[in-house]
């Protein structure tokens, strides 16, 4: 029973393929939690997957020469936000670098939570899980959310026209109504200048 158990969960992992995050959660339509744990320990002794952290794990990417790639952050805290029912949202430089306006590549990746603040240790890179207010997450996982926090960690002097090319190209398809209702919280600058930058006039 073990070993179809375990048949199972490595079939379903490599379906998704090298580079994804997951935990015991994404199996228990296949099993007990007992066994699909049991099961994910003897693929981590197998080599076949990797364990990022507590109930934490990865199907990594093998590269030629440099081995297994250090795993995607962006999908290891989304892998932990719906493990525990939370919302997340990109912050500080992390946003910045996701959108293309800063280059920098922080070694703490901020986000923003309804959950409690806590520090994961991925690696050689730290998550920060930062609680904060529900109207500093109301546009969370929307490409607008993303650049207000790009905008806070760059500061409106930093936003130069090579910054707001690239954020026009980010936010392009975005209807008025979406810039709306997803700016409704946002700092009266950012939302100024966002519209400025999409040159629609703010409702």
């Amino acid at each position: 029973m073990l070993q179809s158990v375990s048949k199972v969960v490595k079939d379903r992992i490599s379906t998704h393929g090298p580079g994804w995050c997951f935990t015991s959660k994404d199996f228990l339509d296949l099993a007990s939690d007992s066994g699909v744990r049991t099961a994910l320990s003897r693929l981590e002794r197998d080599k076949f997957i990797r364990r990022l952290a507590q109930g934490l794990y990865d199907y990594p990417i093998q590269h030629d020469v440099l081995g297994k790639v250090p795993p995607d952050i962006q999908a290891v805290a989304k892998t932990l936000a719906e493990k525990n029912g939370l919302k997340i949202q990109p912050s500080g430089a992390h946003a910045a670098n996701l959108i293309g306006i800063s280059n920098q590549v922080p070694g703490r990746v901020v986000f923003l939570t309804d959950g409690p603040t806590k520090k994961i240790k991925i690696g050689k890179s730290e998550i920060l899980f930062k609680n904060t207010t529900t109207k500093a997450l109301y546009a969370a996982g929307t490409k607008e959310g993303l650049v207000i926090q790009a905008f806070k960690f760059m500061k409106k002097e930093n936003i130069d026209q090579a910054a707001r090319g690239r954020t026009r190209k980010f936010l392009d398809g975005q209807s008025h109504e979406d810039l709306t209702k997803n700016l409704k919280y946002a700092p009266a600058w950012i939302r100024s200048l966002i519209f400025e930058i999409m040159e629609r006039a703010i409702k």
